[in-house]
């Protein structure tokens, strides 16, 4: 992992296109700004992690629908 220091107002660059910027320091908070393409998904960890986990439910879901579909297809013969 890499560690840096920033200070209020102070970015970093990810790559050529992602910009991350101290936007305010409070207690033990910090607000980042953020700029990156709009095909970049950009998610706090935790939501992130929620949505992994909702995807890997709805995989296996689909699963589930593909076995009903043999057996309603059956039905129908």
């Amino acid at each position: 992992m890499l560690v840096l220091t920033r200070k209020k107002n102070e970015s970093i660059i990810i790559g050529d296109d992602i910009k991350i910027t101290v936007v305010e320091v409070k207690g033990d908070q910090i607000k980042l700004g953020i700029t990156a393409p709009k095909q970049i998904s950009v998610h706090r960890e935790e939501i992130y992690l929620e949505i992994q986990r909702e995807n890997q439910l709805a995989a296996r879901s689909r699963t589930g629908l593909e076995e009903l579909n043999v057996i309603f297809e059956m039905k129908g013969k």
